[in-house]
């Protein structure tokens, strides 16, 4: 179905189950700001546009880190957009708490969400004593390393199956003048990547054990030691990266200046605006190849309270447009991330995307940090992390002593 067609049967089906009696402007905030980004965000306002009414950008640049607590002022200040993006967990149940989310429950039963959402931990995020506040539109897993194939063509080795077969190959890539891991300068990143290693070399159970369970005792023992100091070797073969954000270290990859990127799913997005081809042009290792694990974190829309119950009609139909099987298809294939329906035709998936398909099918999956830990909890672990990434002299023990006394207090 081209996009003027889907356009049609968006406005007739959404117009008739909820009624939009007039076009309505919504503004809609969010941090999708890179190229890859942009191109999938644009598949939402289309689907929008097309029931009548008008999707109103207001990107914020600099990421989440930046854009929540501008999103949050707004909403607690009395100036709310019409939607807005968080990360599927638990970053809005403050703002759920104190009555300032519009209730979309009667949109999610019509349409059956908590059949057609896979898996249903996602869906659960948005579930406050019974009633749905958000829509999950994607599943964003972090467990991902991203390699250009022609790097290690260029030093006469095949390209990496796992971590300890790229691990054996930074000597070479530094030889040739080559950054072995680019990691942009937001902290963030770092302690993303950090997770990753926490996965693919720890383990599930590991991970677990200390973002699920809180089990201090695990976070200060010898198997995260190990992961420390794979992080202080990771830092190591980095430092030569410097850019701030996570599309340019992606375009470091994507241009043969770096060999390889630990980042979530999303900077699939980026390959793709650059033209190039999973499998031919680059390489991707779902859990570093040792573990193959989707997290199932991403990305979920909540609709702030108006006055204008206008605009609250408009809302509705926003949720119910977010998850139209059309839209989930045109905007996930964009964004590199999987859709959260379960029922959809993904026939032009990519080489990659098929590989999440398929750990996805197998059920080897786990929750996301952002799931599991308090918000308050994860910048604390983020600033951890962050000041060991930065400073050299921060040693992988005195690092790991920090982290474990955080989750003895974490909720």
């Amino acid at each position: 179905m081209n996009i003027r067609s889907l356009a049609a049967a968006l406005a007739a089906s959404v117009t008739l189950s909820f009624g939009a009696a007039q076009a309505t402007d919504l503004e809609v905030t969010h941090w999708w700001t890179s190229g890859g980004e942009a191109a999938a965000v644009a598949e939402l306002a289309k689907a929008f546009n097309a029931t009548g009414n008008k999707w109103v950008d207001g990107a914020i640049a600099g990421g989440g880190d930046t854009a929540r607590p501008i999103m949050i002022s707004r909403i607690t200040g009395g100036d709310p957009m019409g939607a807005t993006q968080f990360n599927t967990g638990r970053q809005a149940d403050e703002l759920v708490e104190a009555g300032l989310m519009q209730d979309v429950t009667e949109v999610a039963k019509a349409e059956g969400w908590d059949k057609i959402i896979n898996p249903p931990s996602l869906y659960k995020s948005c579930v406050k004593d019974g009633k749905w506040f958000c829509v999950p539109i994607n599943i964003h897993s972090w467990q991902w390393m991203w390699m250009n194939n022609g790097v290690f063509e260029k030093i006469g080795k095949p390209v990496p199956k796992n971590w300890n077969e790229f691990v054996a190959d930074v000597p070479d890539l530094q030889k040739a003048g080559i950054i072995p891991l680019a990691v942009g300068g937001q902290s963030w990143q770092s302690n993303g990547l950090f997770g990753v290693l926490q996965v693919a070399l720890g383990g599930v159970d590991l991970w677990k054990k200390v973002n699920v369970d809180k089990d201090a005792k695990v976070a200060g023992g010898p198997e995260m030691l190990k992961i420390f100091k794979a992080a202080a070797q990771a830092r190591e073969w980095s430092k030569d990266t410097k850019v701030q954000d996570w599309n340019q270290a992606t375009n470091l990859v994507i241009t043969g200046k770096a060999a390889a990127q630990i980042m979530g799913d999303w900077a699939q997005g980026e390959f793709a605006v650059a033209g190039k081809v999973a499998g031919k042009d680059y390489t991707c290792l779902p859990g570093l190849g040792v573990n193959e694990v989707i997290s199932t974190g991403g990305d979920s829309f909540y609709f702030p309270k108006q006055k204008d119950p206008e605009k609250t009609k408009a809302q509705l139909v926003l949720a119910k447009t977010l998850l139209d099987k059309n839209t989930q298809v045109a905007f996930n294939l964009k964004k590199g991330s999987l859709p959260v329906r379960g029922d959809v035709d993904l026939a032009a998936a990519n080489d990659c995307m098929k590989k999440g398909l398929e750990i996805l099918k197998k059920g080897s999956v786990l929750p996301d940090g952002s799931q599991t830990l308090s918000p308050d909890t994860t910048g604390q672990l983020q600033d951890v992390i962050d000041k060991f990434w930065h400073d050299l002299s921060i040693t992988p023990e005195e690092a790991q002593k920090q982290y474990a006394a955080i989750i003895a207090k974490a909720d």
